[in-house]
């Protein structure tokens, strides 16, 4: 573009991008270019007005029958994501819209993983459709298997909190197994049912008097302590 002073020619020549599409009935993921890099980008006007083009272009792959969905922001303050949301759903008829994150801060270097995760959270449950991970060395380094590994365990746990806030059918279901395997102090059951089994027996682990309860309450457990006094067990 910048060589040949001219337009994206993916824009540019998109009609001609979605005959091909078409014919290989392949969906296209309409980025956005002018997404905030930063907090204080968040909900600007050229984000909006990015935004207000991809509905139309989203309009213009159904009209030619491609499946268009919608890449949203990166970085956002908490209380601006739910009004975001809802923005890309009117702007571009209620495609799918995916996004990354997004981070709620942009101070946590190592941790944005996280920052991540709390974005995604608050955005699923105000109808976003898809999460796109974040590494814990995303602004800082190309991510291994491990930052990977990382990163998406914390955006599963991100969007099955937003399933189970959404009230999507049986996404609690493991949540109350959970609670039941707890409540039997069933630890194979426990760490079955963790989203990380790995990391779960790696902490269950440290208990080394091996007791029936964990280690942070001990002989104070109150499970075992309701047991004993209304059970006699």
């Amino acid at each position: 573009m910048i060589h040949h002073n001219a337009e994206n020619p993916l824009y540019a020549r998109y009609d001609e991008l979605l005959a091909i599409l078409k014919e290989f009935d392949v969906a296209i993921s309409l980025g956005d270019g002018l997404r905030p890099g930063c907090l204080a980008d968040a909900s600007d006007r050229a984000q909006f007005e990015e935004l207000v083009t991809l509905g139309e272009l989203a309009a213009r792959a159904r009209a030619a029958g491609v499946q268009a969905f919608i890449e949203g922001p990166g970085h956002m303050p908490l209380d601006q994501i739910a009004t975001n949301i809802r923005a890309q759903k009117l702007l571009c008829n209620g495609a799918p819209f995916y996004v990354l994150g997004p981070l709620v801060t942009d101070i946590a270097p190592g941790y944005d993983h996280i920052t991540c995760a709390i974005g995604g959270a608050v955005a699923a449950q105000a109808g976003a459709d898809f999460l796109c991970y974040v590494t814990p060395a995303e602004h800082l380094a190309l991510p291994d298997a491990d930052d990977v590994y990382q990163g998406t365990i914390v955006c599963r746990i991100a969007a099955h909190a937003a399933d189970i806030a959404r009230g999507v059918p049986h996404a609690a279901d493991r949540d109350l197994a959970m609670a039941r395997a707890r409540n039997r102090l069933d630890w194979d059951a426990q760490l079955k049912l963790a989203i990380d089994p790995a990391l779960a027996k790696k902490y269950r682990s440290r208990n080394k008097r091996k007791q029936e309860a964990c280690s942070m309450c001990g002989d104070l457990c109150a499970i075992k302590e309701v047991r004993q006094y209304l059970h006699g067990k």
